[in-house]
């Protein structure tokens, strides 16, 4: 509890540096001495400073010896006056987390013989206890734990206590909190306790999936678990649920493919989901209620309950989240989790502010929480036990999982040294995993060379970002809905246009690269956020015909298949998804976020076009080349009129054209002499030609992509 008679304020800002305030209204704020105290002992401030600061005295003492973390200080001024000392911001001192850098592995909940271990790390607590309540009682049990090393906090029962739902109780600054284990594994509906589970019951093999040789070779599908299966149509059974984003060959009402085996056929390497670790705004016993994307965390390494039959039993979602996974790689698809390591949902509400007060997140210069994510809180991954902690989380996703990639969001508020540790991380346990992020530059107080950006690519080479100018420059800006980039027939600025298709590499001049190499530019034109790219067109030609806005739509996400570099595809960006116009969907209805298998029967023949690309991106290296050296040998940018532009690959002994129209004007075009097998254009794509050009002159139609092999 509080100390009743705190009449000041005194806070351990470092090592060996207490500020103390004093206020107006108590003595004037004027001590000329402090001293500090624990049990019998008696160690005398020395102050350094004194200033006014609103309606105080603050006072910047210094003592010489070693504060024992763990233990209860006093200050104590000349008037006699008592407070306790709290502590303050000397956890976010680099000397903090020298001291108390824990490098074991058995955070949480571990199993030894016929005991269930539990360990805590927090080294600021003055008293930790474990609260234990039985699966079917309502009384809970409360056990002591020990102090040990670096912080960590300790106990073991002798005893059987699955399925036993548990927290741990913790005093720091003379306040209890409780608070469910940040390392948890599982948990109860709506995540508010940890429930200890045995994993070996979960087990299942690891998949026998050979690595991607390089990024280059993943086509990225990403999707929401609940939007993949909810609509009527589906013609999955378990909507909404991972079970039912697992089911095989489900078919619509046209009687063709739906689900995952849709997927699977229609080329894809990967898919991503957005998260499913453990989130706040869906309740998880009313999950049709309310609707969220997943960006608000609770529980990094928990499943989320309200995509599993039975939220209430801790079980049901490792299970069937499981189940999920190997049914994907039981068709050869690989899967990326969306996870959100940079912030948290409320931090006041988190376990790692309960657990270390103000260490988990960054603060500003005048000591607030920083919040460059835009929603009150970034975490502080530049410190060695959060690090840890994402490098952990990571891991455990593997290992126990199998997941074959991660998607971080806001990855720019990570720093660079996090992100190095996560790729060695997965390079020790599964090499070819995928590592991509959103390397936008945000306002967190972490130096700009720290932070782990599209700028600071060449710290982070093999980790790939998604590629905004990519994105901007085929599609229009994201941020301007009436701004038409070159896929909807702006016909400036081709230079930037030949540079994005081209890997971002700095083709024509190095000094304009955006990465080093192609396998670092993940291309797209369309994912959750924002208008999805139909609904752009719908907004910059309201009065266009449909064949007008579909030639426009086609042509954009062929621009992104074939481009070098790590195509990503919205899931129904295909069949032209739409939210009816609405630009943030986050947690908007079912009849918004859905994907609507209807469309897919609607525009089955712009389906069969883009599994056509995919198989031509698949059967030619040269759409997907490793090196930007490859990239500069093996390319050769083609002189066209107007706003057309085209490039020439010779490798492996073939030689093929990659041309993009995108006015609505028909364009004449010359190609070197030989006979060429039209393996796309404007009406039909894949690996086999139905039209042989002529080289020489030849006409390229309006709003049209074109893909020519040399016999």
């Amino acid at each position: 509890m509080i100390s009743a008679d705190r009449k000041f304020h005194a806070y351990l800002d470092e090592m060996n540096i207490i500020t103390i305030l004093l206020p107006f209204s108590y003595h004037n704020g004027i001590s000329s001495t402090f001293y500090m105290t624990t049990d019998a002992e008696k160690i005398p401030l020395q102050i350094l400073t004194k200033i006014d600061i609103e309606h105080n005295h603050k006072y910047v003492c210094q003592f010489e010896g070693d504060i024992l973390f763990g233990r209860q200080y006093w200050i104590i001024d000349e008037h006699g006056g008592k407070t306790d000392l709290q502590i303050g911001a000397v956890i976010r001192t680099d000397s903090f987390d020298e001291k108390f850098y824990y490098d074991g592995n058995d955070l949480g909940v571990t199993f030894h013989a016929d005991q269930t271990r539990f360990k805590l790390w927090a080294p600021t607590a003055t008293g930790v206890k474990l609260k234990l309540r039985p699966p079917a009682g309502q009384f809970s049990e409360i056990i002591k734990m020990r102090r040990e090393a670096r912080g960590v906090w300790s106990v073991s029962v002798n005893r059987d206590v699955e399925a036993y739902q548990y927290s741990f109780l913790v005093l720091v600054n003379q306040e209890w909190h409780e608070a469910v284990d940040p390392y948890v594994k599982a948990v109860s509906a709506g995540g508010e306790n940890g429930v200890i589970v045995k994993l070996e019951k979960t087990y299942r093999p690891r998949p026998d999936l050979s690595p991607l040789d390089n990024p280059v070779d993943a086509i990225i599908y990403e999707t929401h678990i609940r939007d993949f299966s909810i609509h009527k149509n589906s013609g999955i059974q378990n909507k909404g649920l991972y079970l039912g984003a697992g089911e095989l060959n489900t078919k619509g009402k046209d009687g063709e493919t739906t689900g995952l085996s849709y997927i699977k056929d229609l080329g894809v390497t990967h898919i991503e989901y957005l998260p499913f670790h453990d989130f706040a705004g869906v309740d998880e016993l009313h999950p049709n209620k309310d609707y969220n994307w997943g960006y608000n965390p609770l529980h990094f390494n928990a499943p989320e309950g309200s995509y599993a039959t039975d939220p209430t039993n801790p079980y049901s979602r490792i299970i069937e989240l499981k189940k999920l996974i190997d049914q994907i790689h039981s068709i050869g698809l690989r899967v990326i989790m969306d996870v959100v390591y940079n912030h948290v949902f409320i931090r006041e509400n988190s376990s790692f502010e309960k657990v270390v007060p103000g260490y988990y997140f960054r603060h500003n210069e005048i000591g607030l929480p920083s919040n460059g994510t835009g929603v009150g809180n970034d975490i502080a991954s530049e410190r060695r036990m959060v690090r840890k902690y994402i490098v952990d989380s990571v891991r455990y996703w593997i290992e126990e999982y199998h997941i074959d990639g991660f998607r971080f969001d806001l990855m720019g508020i990570l720093d660079v040294e996090t992100m190095i540790e996560v790729r060695k991380a997965c390079d020790n346990i599964k090499k070819g995993t995928l590592i991509i992020g959103e390397g936008w530059s945000l306002n967190t107080p972490l130096s700009a060379d720290q932070k782990a950006t599209i700028v600071n690519q060449a710290k982070i080479p093999q980790i790939a970002q998604f590629n905004d100018k990519f994105r901007d420059i085929i599609k229009g800006s994201t941020f301007n809905l009436f701004d038409k980039g070159y896929a909807l027939g702006n016909e400036h600025n081709l230079d930037a246009v030949m540079e994005v298709i081209t890997g971002s590499i700095g083709l024509a001049k190095r000094g304009n690269r955006l990465f080093n190499e192609p396998s670092q530019s993940v291309n797209y034109v369309e994912c959750h956020d924002n208008h999805t790219l139909w609904d752009k067109l719908l907004a910059c030609f309201p009065n266009e015909d449909l064949g007008i806005r579909i030639r426009y739509h086609r042509l954009a996400t062929g621009i992104v298949l074939l481009s070098q570099g790590i195509p990503f595809l919205h899931s129904g960006q295909e069949f032209f998804r739409t939210k009816h116009g609405e630009g943030n969907s986050y947690r908007s209805p079912d009849a918004i976020n859905q994907l609507d298998w209807d469309r897919k029967s609607q525009f089955k023949d712009n389906v069969e076009y883009i599994k056509g690309l995919i198989k031509i991106r698949k059967a030619f290296p040269c759409f997907r080349m490793r090196t930007s050296e490859e990239i500069r040998t093996h390319l050769c940018p083609l002189s066209f009129t107007s706003s057309t532009l085209g490039c020439l690959f010779k490798m492996n002994h073939e030689e093929v054209i990659l041309m993009i129209n995108p006015s609505k004007n028909k364009q004449f075009t010359t190609l070197p002499s030989g006979e060429w097998s039209v393996l796309a254009n404007h009406e039909h794509a894949g690996i086999s030609s139905k039209v042989v050009l002529q080289g020489g002159e030849n006409t390229m139609e309006p709003i049209s992509l074109n893909v020519l092999l040399k016999k």
